[in-house]
């Protein structure tokens, strides 16, 4: 089947999600989940095409309070990070993909390590970006004191108001930012006013930062079975690097790429060697 774009709403778990595929429907799927109060679209369009030219059919989507998905009050969210897991089998479902190769970041690789854990049929392989390993009593290091500070200043922040919502994840984006490459600011804040027009707003997105669950899967991470590749950045701020050593030292045989200078992002110039590293580990069967 020719490679194609499609966009999709998934309906299931009482929520509304929006989708969006890329690439030919017979090749091998790849589910991206995206972190904390981020759509879809922190997977950029570009990313996803070039996976897909590598013959991957993939698929990116709003996780819950982002984009065009359901939002919900702001304050404690009704739902866990399990529910979360379990929308993106209703994305698989909706799909008609029985098993995929998932990758998460951030949020999203917690997310990824649920479903994996919790519904290894649906998995075949993982890879899991800037991400911290779920379940397991490690004492591993905080978020670094100027991410901190920055964060910090988000209690103050009037998230109904755009300049003011725009500016602190515009302010976060640059601290969070790669020690090795240049950090555009100008076209991050637009792209970040784009992000918040098309979602609406992301007053909905902080409750992402009350968000439970895990629990089921608790001490299961060294018995992971499918393919397992972590990538991290040496300058991430938000999960440091230990966050993903630690994850690839628990489970057997994991490949573990390190980001030279690597931020809590996806920066076009380390897609040469992040790209490869998830469809290098996207071999299993579907």
């Amino acid at each position: 089947m020719a490679s194609e774009t499609t966009t999709r709403t998934v309906r299931a778990n009482g929520v509304e999600i929006a989708t969006e595929a890329f690439g030919d429907p017979s090749a091998p799927p790849v589910l991206l989940i995206m972190g904390a109060m981020a759509s879809m679209l922190w997977w950029p369009e570009d990313f996803c095409r070039r996976i897909a030219a590598s013959g991957r059919y993939v698929i990116r989507y709003d996780n819950r309070d982002t984009g065009l998905s359901t939002k919900f009050a702001p304050g404690k969210p009704p739902y866990s990070m399990d529910d979360m897991a379990t929308d993106a089998i209703a994305v698989l479902d909706a799909y008609g993909i029985a098993k995929a190769h998932v990758v998460g970041m951030s949020l999203g690789g917690m997310i990824a390590q649920i479903l994996a854990l919790s519904s290894p049929g649906r998995v075949a392989s993982l890879t899991l970006v800037s991400t911290t390993p779920i379940g397991l009593d490690l004492d591993l290091p905080p978020p670094t004191p100027s991410y901190m500070e920055h964060a910090a200043t988000g209690e103050g922040v009037d998230w109904s108001d755009r300049a003011q919502a725009t500016g602190f994840i515009a302010g976060e984006a640059r601290v969070i930012a790669s020690t090795a490459h240049p950090h555009d600011a100008a076209k991050t804040r637009a792209f970040i006013e784009r992000d918040h027009d098309r979602s609406g707003g992301y007053l909905s997105a902080t409750n992402h930062f009350m968000l439970t669950g895990g629990e089921a899967v608790k001490g299961k991470l060294p018995g992971l079975k499918v393919p397992l590749a972590v990538i991290h950045g040496t300058a991430d701020p938000i999960f440091p690097i230990v966050h993903g050593k630690a994850i690839a030292d628990t489970v057997a045989g994991s490949t573990y790429l390190v980001v030279d200078g690597g931020g809590h992002e996806l920066h076009e110039d380390d897609w040469g060697i992040v790209i490869p590293a998830i469809v290098n580990n996207s071999t299993a069967p579907r």
